[in-house]
């Protein structure tokens, strides 16, 4: 791997090591039980400060396409995220999040025609494995809405993701100005829907103003933009194969900084899903001894004419999330 690569890498993986800290930042500094309101002073103000450095709309074609994935990238992703995490105990969530690979090279088959290898699915069970040592605890029965969610909102930001594969970016056009597109179209979408589901915002102190802040900055504005960026210069499965740092990031600020004590088996876990994520960063190539292959690249390598945007990874980051109180932190 070559050192730009390995920079833009890098780069990229600093979005969901981004998304892992929204554990953290939720239970810490922000009022309980918004879900959608949160999502939208994630989404919106971040949209629109992108918007304004980019300053430049979407035209023809790309107003729908536009909206679509900012639908599927924030505007279904975030609000069912946060369902998933309110209502489903332990780290179930985190461990439904964490199958997105496997999401992605099923719909790369469908939408962009690759075709994922024995090694991509392996990498990818073992993702989910690791994960789900690190975060899975034993917790009653699982609430069937919070499972159903979970699965929608890993499905809605790996469809989210292959798309932007697909459709690319119009001509002229960078990754900021699509980040800010999606975010703004998603912050439009959730914003009528947690007024009439979650009535007028609370009242914020300077504690939760400083979380929110936080979060449409540095949590979202900078780490979509990197993801989306991440999106057009990668493949589908390199970008999703990252996902699994952000409920590891999580769990190591629990450890760090909330004083949750980490078993050997999480440890076990942690090491087996950073294994998976730096694994699906290779590419393997064909031999040069004129024989078949002995083993193919994980996907096609990008197209030129391919380049664009997200997810989340499914922020996993909130899965592991205990039951809240009705007062605020």
């Amino acid at each position: 791997m070559d050192a730009r690569r390995s920079a833009l890498i890098a780069l990229t993986a600093l979005a969901p090591i981004s998304w892992g800290s929204t554990y953290a930042v939720t239970t810490e500094f922000l009022p309980p039980d918004r879900p959608l309101f949160t999502a939208v002073l994630r989404a919106l103000p971040a949209g629109l400060l992108l918007l304004g450095l980019a300053r430049v709309l979407p035209r023809g074609i790309w107003w729908g396409k536009a909206t679509v994935l900012g639908a599927l990238n924030i505007g279904a992703f975030f609000p069912l995220l946060f369902l998933s995490a309110y209502r489903l105990p332990g780290g179930m969530a985190a461990v439904v999040g964490s199958i997105g690979p496997l999401f992605v090279a099923g719909l790369s088959v469908l939408l962009l025609g690759d075709r994922p290898t024995l090694r991509t699915l392996l990498t990818g069970i073992a993702a989910a494995l690791g994960v789900s040592l690190v975060v899975l605890k034993a917790a009653g029965a699982l609430d069937p809405v919070g499972v159903l969610a979970a699965l929608a909102s890993t499905a809605s930001m790996s469809t989210g993701t292959v798309l932007t594969k697909r459709w690319g970016r119009p001509d002229g056009i960078g990754p900021l100005a699509l980040t800010a597109w999606q975010l703004t179209a998603g912050g439009l979408l959730i914003a009528p829907v947690a007024l009439v589901v979650e009535g007028a915002p609370p009242a914020l102190d300077g504690r939760a103003i400083g979380g929110y802040l936080y979060l449409a900055l540095a949590n979202t504005a900078v780490a979509y933009w990197l993801w989306f960026r991440g999106i057009g210069r990668l493949t589908a499965t390199q970008v999703t194969f990252l996902g699994p740092l952000s409920p590891l990031t999580a769990a190591v600020i629990g450890w760090a900084a909330l004083g949750q004590a980490l078993t050997p088996v999480q440890l076990a876990g942690m090491t087996l899903a950073f294994g998976a994520t730096v694994f699906g960063q290779l590419r393997v190539r064909a031999t040069a001894t004129g024989s078949a292959p002995v083993l193919r690249d994980l996907t096609r390598a990008p197209r030129p004419d391919r380049e664009p945007g997200p997810d989340r990874a499914p922020l996993p980051d909130l899965a592991s999330r205990p039951r809240r109180t009705s007062h605020g932190n």
